[in-house]
């Protein structure tokens, strides 16, 4: 469901490595002037973020945007909860897939597309912990079986 995306702002590395993501949506941020200017300058952390829905809307909560230096004393408190913007069908979805039992919704990035910022979040359903293991130890499979054929092609 994503379009061509622009800068890369900050990722949620950890969600990949927690949770299956079914399904990926992208929504715009709510956002003050000065939370804007510190995204544009890469001050933005998703870790420890999640999305909730709420009367029908979706927030984003404790998705740190770091205080805008120009930013004197308007600027904005740094983990406040922010309001996504999706379509009424998609929220309706959420709804629906979050009330089943292990699933929540995650921002997996943060990009600045057309000088707006967009949040990537994805439902998710949690991972047990030995499915963590078998995911590392695909990954490791790989990883060696990539630096094998990398040798072979060399000599």
């Amino acid at each position: 469901m994503t379009g061509t995306e622009g800068k890369v702002v900050a990722q949620n590395k950890k969600a990949r490595h927690d949770y299956f993501i079914e399904e990926t949506y992208e929504a715009g941020l709510v956002l003050t002037g000065t939370e804007i200017k510190a995204i544009r300058a890469g001050k933005m952390n998703l870790k420890d973020s999640f999305a909730r829905i709420k009367s029908g809307e979706a927030y984003l909560h404790n998705a740190h945007i770091g205080e805008y230096e120009q930013g004197n004393r308007y600027n904005h408190e740094p983990t406040r909860a922010r309001k996504l913007l999706l379509h009424k069908k998609q929220i309706n979805t959420l709804i629906g897939q979050t009330q089943q039992q292990g699933y929540s919704v995650v921002p997996l990035k943060v990009y600045i597309k057309n000088g707006f910022a967009k949040v990537l979040i994805g439902l998710a359903k949690g991972k047990k912990n030995y499915d963590k293991r078998e995911t590392l130890k695909r990954k490791d499979a790989k990883r060696e079986m990539d630096r094998a054929i990398k040798e072979r092609m060399k000599g």
